[in-house]
């Protein structure tokens, strides 16, 4: 299957700010999916998909955070 490049956007966390590119997908059934992939540093990716652009958008909005969040707080234990 091939991804197509739909657009590229960014998260704001904690001052920072993450790129996010959305890619396009064409199922086997000829169904689209999308998919985010957010950059969260040298090989460090987070990567979301769903049924539209706009609902990845409000996912990557909530998760993005909350994933970095998790992550702070393992180091710190």
């Amino acid at each position: 299957m091939f991804r197509t490049f739909v657009k590229v956007g960014a998260v704001e966390c904690n001052n920072q700010r993450y790129a996010v590119r959305y890619f396009e997908l064409r199922t086997p059934r000829g169904q689209r999916r999308y998919s985010a992939e957010i950059v969260l540093g040298p090989g460090d990716r987070i990567i979301l998909d769903d049924d539209s652009v706009g609902s990845l958008e409000a996912r990557t909005a909530r998760l993005v955070p909350a994933t970095l969040e998790c992550r702070t707080l393992t180091r710190v234990a």
